[in-house]
């Protein structure tokens, strides 16, 4: 019947949703945004360190079967995302894929994605450099073998070990599979649903060993925290800038077909953006207004 809640969004109305995630970030004041973007870096981490407690702890399986210790890893990792898909919080990220879609559309000025990345970046390094030092390094519970010794070498594997453009190349497979699940998240409707469609894409990206700028920004700095054999200067020049290239790729691989294949007729009017200010309409009622969301076959 018409006006029955559907479960799931259609492509077209994802896409909508994407470009007005991007306008209500643009509309969201600068000191929100670093705080949301700090909170992001620090939940993210939670599940950075339980993959590395579960990898690290696991010498033994990882000495004859480490492709499960990867898959085990990767399993526990996506317990950052889920945190703050649900709780709203910025992550760099997603960002690079909603910001040039809401860009093509006119919706954003040109001047708000540089604001953007730039204010979410520096506050994912802020939380995920906290969560390394204060709540990991310094409270002492990975500060003992084989936890000490995994964090040392991941951060070698991930910063040293691999040329500049491998780490890119992983970072353009990291991200497409990270705006993926932020994609069925948006398209899901109800709690359980979105924890499942973040759930599988951030598990494969984790266990296929890609690498995702943010995560990168607590495994890293935690394993020259613990001595390993890395300067910050190299950490940034090889790993940082590779990953965050290849982040924007892989964002861009997402959200630039999707503008694309859905968004032809959609644009975003002057009256919907006062609306958004003035809190009388929202993302969603928007999305219900331009794509029918409410329009679901009817029964015979």
């Amino acid at each position: 019947m018409s006006g029955e809640v559907v479960s799931t969004l259609k492509p077209a109305q994802v896409a909508v949703v994407m470009v007005e995630a991007a306008i209500a970030k643009h509309k969201t004041r600068p000191d929100k945004l670093f705080m949301k973007a700090v909170a992001a870096g620090a939940l993210l981490s939670f599940g950075g360190l339980l993959s590395e407690i579960i990898q690290g702890g696991a010498a033994g399986l990882n000495e004859n079967n480490p492709g499960i210790v990867k898959v085990l890893g990767g399993f526990v990792f996506p317990v950052g995302l889920v945190m703050i898909v649900l709780g709203g919080y910025e992550l760099l990220t997603s960002n690079m894929m909603v910001f040039p879609m809401a860009l093509i559309k006119r919706a954003v000025p040109l001047w708000g994605l540089p604001l953007n990345w730039v204010v979410v970046t520096f506050g994912n390094l802020v939380g995920s450099l906290f969560f390394a030092a204060i709540i990991t390094k310094y409270s002492g519970i990975v500060s003992t073998d084989p936890y000490k010794s995994f964090a040392i070498t991941f951060a070698l594997h991930k910063a040293q070990q691999p040329e500049w453009h491998q780490i890119f190349l992983r970072g353009i497979g990291c991200n497409w599979l990270v705006c993926i699940a932020v994609w069925q998240a948006a398209g899901a409707r109800e709690t359980f649903s979105k924890i499942i469609a973040v759930w599988f894409p951030i598990w494969v990206f984790v266990a296929c060993g890609f690498d995702h700028v943010v995560a990168n920004m607590f495994s890293v700095p935690l394993g020259i925290m613990f001595g390993a054999d890395l300067t910050t200067a190299e950490y940034i020049r090889k790993s940082l800038i590779a990953a965050y290239l290849g982040n924007i790729v892989g964002a861009l691989i997402v959200g630039l077909p999707a503008v694309y294949m859905y968004l032809d007729e959609y644009h975003f009017t002057d009256t919907q953006m006062r609306n958004l200010e003035d809190g009388s309409n929202t993302p969603s009622e928007s999305v219900r207004d331009v794509y029918r969301v409410d329009d679901a076959p009817k029964q015979e």
